[in-house]
């Protein structure tokens, strides 16, 4: 039989799959990043089903109370994310330098060849504004 609050962590373990299932199928969240979040909500399914997992894994830790355990499990899941996350931000900054450093340099070539041959901008402007109100 199932009580109550396992059929509420059941039920949101399965709503929290089928989230990150739809948002990679929309491309709103990308498979690279979406392992961690379906990871999580796999496990948590698991603990939702069977919670004689809990219960065993509980008491070969030693820990008297098994809810706490999915407190540990959970600051384990925020502490890997955040770590994950930072290594994604830090990837990301590096390659926004280099596009950085890359458009300053095409922006130099783009103004040294434009200043090789072409007039400057104001003068063929003000040649062509005398021509035609002669």
């Amino acid at each position: 039989m199932i009580d109550r609050i396992q059929f509420v962590a059941l039920a949101v373990s399965i709503v929290l799959l089928l989230a990150v299932l739809e948002l990679v199928r929309r491309r709103k969240l990308t498979e690279e990043y979406s392992f961690l979040w379906i990871l999580s909500s796999l496990a948590l399914l698991a603990l939702s089903i069977r919670r004689e997992i809990l219960h065993a894994t509980a008491a070969w830790l030693g820990v008297y109370y098994p809810p706490i355990l999915l407190v540990m499990l959970l600051i384990l899941m925020v502490f890997v994310a955040s770590l994950c996350f930072s290594v994604i931000v830090a990837r990301q900054r590096e390659q926004i330098d280099r596009f950085i450093e890359d458009t300053a340099i095409l922006a130099a070539e783009i103004r040294d060849l434009r200043a090789q041959r072409l007039p400057p901008p104001v003068e063929s402007w003000k040649a062509g504004a005398g021509k035609r109100g002669a």
